[in-house]
């Protein structure tokens, strides 16, 4: 969809007027909360807000499906990112879920879902591409007086940018998928170039760039511990009956090394790996179209164990417990031994989620 298409579309609908209302609130006294973009019926598309018990606190409508967010570190802010190639950032209260700015796209820019905001929250970095090329850029945006502005773009780190991840001195690494698409039609399939990237945050400067030796994984999700190792999801664009480990973990200047499991085991992601969780013993990674989680051992490497999951999707980690999402409702806890509990909740999530502690 073009950018024109899209304002037409928000004017058809109501939704330039709809989206400046609060959020349709709901007070809780939960000290946590989950908020991630979810579907209401066939096209009509929400930031949601609900407590680990697994109810509402409020929903906020959007103009078009959400995907990732970017929570701000000492406010309580979140973007809502369109997924790709999307043509809006959603700045909202995340307590309330009162909405603070719609912003579209540039012109011959989209976005490709994920953000993140620098250590003291006066800048956002989102991945965008060119729409005609795909080529990478990484949207530098200032938070002033509760709006975004961009005010710089980086460049020359590859095509197609998916997942951006703040490390722990403060630089960037991104997910660059490789693919150049039309929409959501890949056409370089053949000459795709996937790459793990590492970006000075002040200047844009590419820090390092590593690559998997199947050109064919495109790196998309990421999650990163407190000591900097960086988890990367993959999607794959090869053979459909070939089964390669689809999460691999880096830290720089040494080589990408993937996480334990046969081939018959990866079979079981359906080549798709959405969202990453870490702590200090456990990793776990979703697949929507597997169905699944994967879970491993932190230190080892070896796989745990593979469980069902319908449409599984959003990970976050809390106190060492992972929190695990559903696309069809339901919330997933995984305690620190690994031992799972499962939550009613009537709420579909899409495939990123992000655990908020609530003020006092």
């Amino acid at each position: 969809m073009q950018r024109r298409q899209f304002l037409k579309g928000l004017s058809a609908a109501g939704v330039l007027c709809s989206l400046g209302l609060a959020g349709c609130a709901l007070p809780r006294s939960s000290q946590h909360y989950l908020i991630g973009g979810g579907r209401r019926g066939q096209n009509r598309y929400v930031v949601q807000a609900l407590n680990l018990d697994g109810s509402l606190r409020y929903e906020l409508p959007l103009p078009e499906r959400g995907h990732g967010m970017a929570v701000h570190p000492h406010l309580p802010l979140a973007v809502c990112h369109a997924r790709r190639p999307g043509h809006f950032l959603c700045l909202f209260d995340h307590q309330t879920g009162e909405q603070q700015q719609l912003r579209l796209a540039d012109p011959h820019r989209h976005y490709y879902g994920h953000g993140v905001f620098s250590p003291d929250g006066q800048r956002l970095f989102t991945t965008e591409g060119v729409g005609d090329t795909s080529e990478g850029i990484i949207g530098v945006y200032e938070l002033t007086a509760g709006r975004l502005e961009k005010v710089a773009e980086y460049r020359g780190f590859g095509t197609g940018p998916h997942e951006i991840r703040l490390l722990p001195n403060g630089n960037l690494v991104v997910g660059v998928g490789g693919v150049h698409t039309q929409g959501r039609e890949p056409l370089n399939l053949d000459t795709m170039a996937p790459s793990l990237s590492y970006l000075d945050a002040t200047t844009g400067e590419l820090l390092e760039q590593t690559t998997l030796q199947d050109r064919q994984l495109s790196i998309r999700h990421l999650a990163v511990t407190r000591d900097g190792e960086v988890f990367t999801g993959q999607q794959y664009r090869g053979e459909p009956d070939d089964y390669p480990p689809l999460v691999v973990r880096h830290r720089p200047g040494q080589p990408l090394q993937p996480l334990g499991g046969t081939q018959l085991d990866w079979a079981r992601f359906h080549h798709y790996i959405a969202s990453i969780a870490v702590t200090d013993t456990l990793i776990a990674a979703t697949s929507p179209p597997g169905n699944c989680y994967g879970l491993w051992h932190r230190h080892s490497g070896e796989l745990i164990r593979i469980a069902p999951l319908p449409d599984a999707s959003g990970a976050a980690v809390k106190d060492e417990n992972i929190w695990l999402g559903s696309g069809q409702g339901g919330i997933s806890r995984l305690d620190p031994a690994g031992q799972e509990r499962r939550i009613y909740s009537p709420w579909s999530w899409d495939n990123h989620w992000s655990l908020i502690e609530a003020s006092s």
